[in-house]
């Protein structure tokens, strides 16, 4: 079979969520299945490190599609002459966007519709564009995956899609996050915190990743509590960030505040192994693979208690109310003020990793592509 793959966001050292489900899925499934024919379509020029094994064959099509009008021609104009050319029997979507225009069968990884709910954290055109025309791509797929029963159930609400069309497929994590030694942490903390103690969040810097309400639920920790421990904040700005940066402008402790910006995964996986605790608190998620990464390393976490993340973090973490900035710094004193506690989520932490893996995510998504590939009902 010639199955035909979206891999614009499979790009060299900028692999964010749906950058990681689409690099650890399609180098499971496509080394597994050497008797099918993968196409992956770019839209600019790959690093052959994407090229997993010889049936992989690479394209790319242009132009590069980052602004909705180039969404609009690359997926309608440039995609269905791709797979007309390479003779598609299928064609899967890990962002979730696909063809109208196309005939071919398809699969779309539906990660959530957070823009259905907060419309205002995204930039105007996007927001249209979103709003337009996922509820057209989710009539279109043959069938669709996502990753959480959180945004499987909203997606039949949003847009009326029959639930047995949809599977989940929850995310993994990289096997590199691992606990690391003694050693190791010292070294981490002495890289990033000048030797102290530390709170780590990972996120592209974008609003519903909540970041602002943290600093101010971080700022007064440190106001209540007298303690000399920082802040250490992972990730890239995304858009809207100008509230973000007003508040952290106006911190009394913004010196105790870290921005890294984005870091390897081995550089990621220190942070994590080194902090006090994961704090990570959106106000929606579709799944959040950074509590599998910390839970992984062995590290504590405190999160939000709506959306996917208690389905994703079970009984191993504390849980807050993103938008009650009181709540999360109660969370903070919490975790630093008893240290039985943070063991307590840890143990719990290595029970519940063990329900997630590249792996089964890997072989529930190809269960998924089978089907559509061979049209067996459920």
């Amino acid at each position: 079979m010639n199955i035909a793959v979206n891999t614009r966001l499979l790009i060299k050292d900028k692999l964010e969520g749906i950058g990681w489900f689409s690099y650890e899925t399609l180098k499971r499934i496509s080394k597994n299945h050497p008797e099918h024919n993968f196409y992956f379509i770019f839209d600019r020029p790959y690093s052959k490190e994407f090229v997993f094994s010889s049936n992989v064959h690479p394209i790319i099509a242009k132009p590069q599609a980052r602004h909705p009008f180039l969404f609009y021609y690359w997926f309608e104009k440039s995609i269905p002459t791709i797979l007309k050319k390479v003779k598609a029997d299928i064609f899967i979507s890990p962002d979730g966007y696909l063809s109208l225009q196309s005939k071919t069968k398809s699969v779309a990884v539906i990660h959530d519709i957070n823009f259905m709910h907060y419309p205002e954290d995204f930039p105007l055109k996007f927001r249209l564009y979103y709003k337009y025309f996922f509820p057209k791509f989710a009539q279109k797929a043959t069938r669709i995956a996502t990753v959480s029963e959180y945004s499987k159930k909203d997606i039949v609400n949003q847009f009326g899609i029959n639930e047995k069309n949809i599977d989940v497929v929850y995310n993994g994590s990289n096997k590199l996050y691992e606990p690391i030694s003694a050693k190791e942490k010292e070294e981490t903390k002495k890289k990033y915190t000048d030797n102290k103690d530390y709170f780590l969040f990972v996120g592209a810097l974008s609003p519903r990743k909540n970041v602002s309400n943290l600093l101010l639920a971080f700022n007064d920790f440190k106001k209540k509590t007298k303690r000399d421990a920082k802040l250490v904040i992972v990730g890239e700005k995304m858009f809207k960030t100008q509230e973000l940066n007003r508040i952290y402008n106006n911190l009394q402790f913004k010196q105790d505040v870290v921005f890294t910006g984005r870091l390897s995964p081995e550089e990621l996986k220190n942070l994590y192994g080194a902090s006090t605790a994961l704090t990570f608190v959106p106000y929606f998620e579709g799944f959040g693979i950074p509590i599998i990464e910390a839970m992984n390393c062995e590290t504590a976490v405190i999160t939000s208690n709506i959306t996917s993340m208690p389905e994703v973090a079970g009984d191993a973490a504390i849980f807050v109310d993103p938008f009650s900035i009181e709540s999360i710094s109660d969370a903070l004193i919490e975790i630093n003020n008893n240290p039985e506690l943070r063991n307590q989520l840890i143990e719990k932490g290595n029970i519940q990793k063990q329900k997630f893996s590249w792996d089964k995510t890997s072989e529930k998504f190809w269960n998924t592509i089978e089907e559509v590939l061979y049209d067996s009902k459920k």
